[in-house]
């Protein structure tokens, strides 16, 4: 019984400590491209990060409910913030819009797709 406790215990350990990172591509103004990762951890949602060079921007989001569609906020390094939304198409790819306080909609894609952007 104790052994099966530990077996039990372990699991649930790996399972919470389980990240699962994606590459992501997104396209801002003038076509500039961002590019880096997306972080998935199992049951708490995840966060993304990408850069062009200069310019850095990050956000976080909670798990995707039966829709497969999240909202998240945006934030960059040179002061923009907005609002992104995403749609799953599976659980590992995707894409979506932000729309950053200035107006400006940016476009984003996750998973294998992203490393053609």
């Amino acid at each position: 019984m104790k052994t099966i406790l530990v077996a039990a215990l372990l699991g649930s350990i790996g399972l919470t400590a389980c990240d699962v990172s994606h590459p992501v591509a997104v396209v801002g103004p003038a076509n500039t491209v961002y590019r880096g990762t997306a972080t998935a951890t199992f049951l708490e949602g995840g966060w993304f990060q990408v850069s062009n060079g200069g310019t850095n921007c990050s956000g976080r989001y909670t798990p995707a409910s039966e829709t497969r569609k999240v909202t998240f906020p945006v934030k960059c390094s040179n002061g923009l913030t907005g609002v992104g939304t995403a749609q799953y198409e599976t659980p590992r790819s995707g894409g979506g819009e932000i729309v950053m306080q200035d107006g400006s909609r940016w476009q984003f894609i996750f998973g294998r797709g992203a490393l053609s952007v």
